[in-house]
């Protein structure tokens, strides 16, 4: 072997994790095509508490509490709890004059959302109206079948449910629309490639939905900046997958401006970095252990990076691979089909993400701005998070707030 041979078996080695992480969201995309809704069970028997966790909401919580209000599901079997979590404003007033129950909680040591909620599933539990409940942001629409499709899946057996999550102003800027095509991939895309394997889609903090069973089995102690993953990670190690209510949906209100966006992306990202860090690699080695394709895939989704990341990789691999190729005069090519099928999946990747978020012509036009748009989030990730607590309330500043 020469030189360039073995510089080319290096630079395949090199890129294998990249691949295969690439691999993965090519597995996910080719299975992510639309399958027909269940048929609702007919009449609807399941309670629920509707949980919106709420932290200085008074702008908008009337308007979040007036949409649940107005779902298709009858009423004697819902109920709406509004959690006044540390608020020093008028949320608690707002939402009871909307129609909602109300617990006012302030704890100077225990904030933000997870603490919230696993005050709300308590009440919950005790109060004994309820079979399951559900959260939803207070920035939140929802769509009227969301508790219908949420009762479906639990007559079918199922103790963890997560609606699709998408974005409620795509049209606002050229940011919102990128962001709606990356929820398309990662909330979308994702959520349907791993529903058809039969895995669990992942929680995304909006638009959840858990039995009391599964509480009762599973708490929610999760109180990170990302409590979702966190409390996903926990059932999944019980042996309960998270299903995915495709046809119905929640839509969240993104931010236009890039100081909110970038505050928002740096605990997310953060986050998740975080429990990469804590639980990858050993969900990775109890899947290989237990044979587990629920807890493999978990692992997968956790250690896979960012997009912007794995873009960033997949270039670096692909400059690489042609200047080894050019340089040994076209023996050395492993790598560079290694580097291909890389971008060549995160491409029919983006694609498909653009396809299911609706966004038409103009959105493909504004991935134009995909490679600002990754050198940002790349420079959020070398800058670091910020110096919040853990799983503290940091407040984004909403749209109506700006005017």
């Amino acid at each position: 072997m020469t030189v360039w041979t073995w510089v080319d078996v290096a630079l395949c080695v090199g890129l294998l994790p990249v691949a295969v992480g690439c691999g993965y969201l090519l597995l996910l995309t080719l299975l992510s095509g639309r399958k027909a809704a269940p048929v609702p069970p007919s009449p609807a028997t399941r309670k629920f508490d509707v949980i919106i966790p709420s932290h200085n909401e008074e702008l908008g919580i009337a308007r979040t509490v007036a949409n649940l209000s107005a779902v298709d599901y009858p009423a004697h079997l819902r109920r709406i709890i509004v959690v006044a979590d540390n608020c020093s404003d008028a949320t608690a007033q707002k939402a009871r004059e909307a129609g909602a129950t109300v617990l006012e909680r302030q704890d100077a040591e225990k904030r933000g959302k997870g603490y919230a909620l696993a005050h709300a599933f308590a009440h919950s539990q005790r109060d004994g109206f309820a079979d399951a409940v559900v959260v939803v942001d207070a920035d939140t629409v929802v769509s009227s079948n969301l508790l219908h499709a949420f009762s479906r899946r639990l007559e079918d057996g199922a103790h963890g449910v997560q609606a699709h999550y998408g974005v409620m102003n795509p049209t606002a800027s050229w940011r919102t629309r990128l962001m709606t095509i990356a929820l398309g991939m990662f909330h979308r895309v994702r959520s349907m490639g791993r529903e058809r394997m039969g895995v669990s889609c992942g929680l995304r903090g909006n638009g959840m939905c858990f039995t009391h069973a599964v509480l009762k089995q599973v708490p929610h102690d999760a109180f990170s900046v990302v409590e979702d993953l966190e409390y996903g990670i926990r059932l999944a190690r019980a042996g309960h997958r998270v299903h995915y209510a495709w046809e119905a949906e929640v839509l969240g209100e993104m931010v236009t401006a890039e100081k909110q966006s970038r505050s928002q992306r740096q605990r997310w990202e953060g986050g998740r970095a975080q429990m990469r860090k804590l639980h990858g690699w050993p969900l990775l080695s109890d899947a290989l252990k237990q044979k587990s394709g629920l807890l493999f895939d978990l692992s997968m989704d956790v250690l896979v990076p960012p997009l912007s990341q794995l873009v960033m990789a997949t270039v670096a691999g692909s400059v690489l691979a042609a200047a080894v190729a050019w340089l040994s005069g076209g023996t050395a090519v492993a790598a560079s089909a290694v580097a291909s099928f890389g971008l060549m999946s995160l491409a029919l990747y983006v694609l498909r993400g653009w396809w299911v978020s609706g966004v038409g012509a103009r959105g493909l036009l504004d991935l134009a701005w995909a490679p600002i748009y990754v050198v940002w989030k790349v420079w959020l990730m070398v800058r670091g998070p910020g110096a919040e607590k853990r799983g503290e309330w940091v407040r984004t500043t909403r749209e109506a707030e700006r005017r």
